[in-house]
């Protein structure tokens, strides 16, 4: 499997672990890297930063934008990377302004009225650089 492959749908479920191993999932949009892998960006204030920041082992799966699984879909086992700036944080910037780009403010109201992000908060500040594991790995 390719990251282009894999990240050619609109969204993918992303599921992070907490600290005891419980895993929470979240529906993100994800591109293709230059260097194989399945980039993401994420705000630094959100949940879901704070706990990659403590286990990096990720799943992330097709889905719709509401996080329901494809009845076709195939998780892949992945180790995130958090990358705050250089050449391959700009290209996961502009590949997702490329893919999104009239959904991210639409995007952004809708989670500020939902109460998910507020005014002066980073929206998407990191990006999410997923090595995904081989068949039989990880």
């Amino acid at each position: 499997m390719t990251a282009e492959s894999i990240t050619n749908g609109r969204h993918m479920l992303l599921t992070t672990y907490r600290k005891n191993g419980v895993g929470v999932s979240s529906p993100v949009w994800t591109v293709a890297v230059s260097d194989g892998r399945v980039g993401m960006w994420t705000g630094s204030q959100t949940a879901k930063f704070k706990r990659l920041r403590h286990d990096p082992h990720v799943t992330i799966q097709s889905c719709s934008a509401r996080g329901k699984l494809k009845s076709n879909s195939t998780p892949f086992e992945g180790t995130a990377e958090i990358v705050e700036n250089g050449p391959l944080f700009d290209e996961v910037q502009s590949k997702i302004h490329a893919k999104y780009h009239w959904m991210i403010p639409l995007v952004t109201r809708i989670s500020r009225l939902q109460g998910r992000y507020t005014k002066g908060e980073p929206f998407g500040d990191r990006a999410i650089l997923i090595t995904v594991a081989a068949k039989g790995e990880g």
